[in-house]
């Protein structure tokens, strides 16, 4: 029996830390990169006697990725204690939702190569985060950090509708795109905001049942995260077709050696023994504040795609690339309006910009110059200031020293040669030295009219005017 004959069943569970200023139970701020356990007080450290209050803007930034997600709203709903012990947890329980969610029953749509697909979620429900332990490998021992222990987070459920690799990495793209629309999560991935959970299983393709089930834990890239399924869904299908039984477990995703290792047997609901909270009151929303949440929803991608499509002219393949991230989009709508060229903004963040992003690995959020930065580079390239192939260079500093455009321009000493004189002395030249492109191009060749272009452009280091180039040189050319 070959690959083939297996097809991957696999959910996801998404945690996004909230961008609220305080943790959820308490008033201890939730900034990222602070010196070990400083944003840390008696409740959050569950010193005895301390008692939660929750956050109410939990429930709101909860709420609000609800209705962004086609999720029902609960009216009613509870905390409830989760117990595990673990050496960062220092309650023994962590605090969360079991049977009434703050939100059930929505669903994110994806782009596959078949068409649209709709992954089903099963709730959306807000919990605490735990500290983190950070492991000394020279004393032996390990130290932990309570910092982020109390951090609000949703834990975002799928149904096991995901059938690949990419199908899972289009939905999480998808889900981080809402998050950072709607600003409930910054999404920041290399700083633990948006991780999951990957439960991979694989079954023989027309059978109903649902094969037994590994989970990845913790999960915060893309590429790790599909790499990691097509590595574990091939083992469970070699385990299978060598006759033996997948154990259900708790994996390890080592990214360097591309393997899983196991950790622990997958525990069960009822091995936590959950039960409501004693310490903390019902949740009880009214129509009045539902409504009210829902008014306060912006413009999602979906949206905003369709509104660059009519309201910008741009391809289907670009306004899917810009409107994926809200940070590219408002670069783009920012720029867009100051230079009054979106065309021209819409080229730069499709190429070089987006480009850039994939060679550092970096994501859109991390783009270092602003939109006024971004405007002022395309209008001096429209101005005549600079050559696009200058602006290319402009963009790299940018990149690595934000600054104003016309500083770094002077700085470099690369406005452009706009003077007749100097742009005939430079085509007199090119000419004298290239008899032969003189000739091909007498011929019928008009390639060899961009390759004299060329060299002049490689002459000036790219700082004369290429139109005006064109021109000189075809006068010359057809004299």
């Amino acid at each position: 029996m070959s690959k083939e004959d297996y097809e991957i069943v696999m959910g996801l569970e998404v945690h996004a830390e909230l961008s609220t200023k305080t943790k959820i139970f308490c008033s201890c701020p939730t900034g990222f990169g602070a010196e070990p356990n400083t944003h840390t007080c008696p409740i959050c450290m569950a010193m005895p006697g301390t008692l939660p209050v929750l956050n109410e803007k939990v429930v709101e930034y909860a709420v609000k990725a609800g209705f962004a997600t086609n999720c029902e709203i609960a009216r009613h709903s509870k905390n409830d204690r989760k117990n595990y012990f673990y050496p960062d947890l220092p309650k023994a329980y962590q605090i969360s939702q079991f049977d009434k969610p703050l939100c059930e029953h929505g669903y994110v749509e994806i782009e596959t190569e078949e068409g649209k697909k709709k992954i089903r979620l099963t709730r959306i429900h807000i919990e605490e985060d735990a500290g983190k332990l950070n492991h000394d490998e020279y004393s032996g021992g390990s130290l932990v950090d309570l910092n982020r222990a109390g951090v609000p987070l949703i834990e975002i459920v799928s149904e096991p509708d995901i059938r690949s690799a990419k199908e899972a990495e289009t939905y999480l793209r998808k889900l981080k795109s809402i998050l950072e629309y709607i600003e409930v999560s910054d999404c920041k991935m290399q700083e633990g905001s948006l991780r999951a959970d990957v439960n991979v299983s694989v079954r023989k393709k027309g059978d109903p049942k649902l094969g037994t089930r590994t989970e990845m834990k913790n999960m915060n890239s893309f590429r790790s995260i599909a790499r990691a399924i097509r590595y574990e869904a091939q083992r469970q299908i070699d385990v299978l077709k060598e006759g033996g039984k997948i154990e259900q477990e708790t994996l390890r995703w080592d990214d360097v050696s591309g393997r899983t290792f196991s950790m622990r047997d997958k525990e069960d609901a009822q091995d936590y023994r959950y039960f409501p909270d004693p310490d903390l009151v019902a949740i009880h929303l009214t129509d009045e504040y539902i409504s009210k949440i829902r008014e306060t929803l912006p413009e999602l991608p979906e949206t905003r795609k369709k509104r660059y499509l009519e309201e910008y002219g741009l391809s289907q393949k670009d306004a899917n690339l810009i409107s994926s991230s809200k940070y590219l989009a408002d670069l783009f709508e920012k720029a867009s309006q100051e230079s009054g060229n979106p065309k021209a903004v819409n080229n730069w963040i499709i190429s070089d910009i987006s480009r850039i992003l994939n060679e550092t690995e970096s994501e859109p959020i991390e783009i270092p110059f602003d939109s006024h930065q971004l405007a002022k580079l395309v209008m001096l390239i429209d101005k005549g200031t600079i050559s696009s192939s200058i602006g290319k260079k402009v963009l790299v500093e940018l990149f690595e020293k934000p600054r104003d455009p016309e500083d770094i321009i002077a700085e470099k000493g690369w406005v452009q040669i706009s003077d007749e004189g100097a742009i005939l002395a430079v085509v007199t030249q090119i000419l004298e030295q290239n008899p032969q492109s003189i000739a091909d191009y007498k011929a019928g060749k008009d390639r060899a009219l961009g390759f004299l272009v060329g060299q002049a452009m490689k002459q000036t280091k790219g700082k004369a005017n290429p139109k005006m180039l064109n021109e000189m040189f075809l006068k010359e050319l057809t004299k």
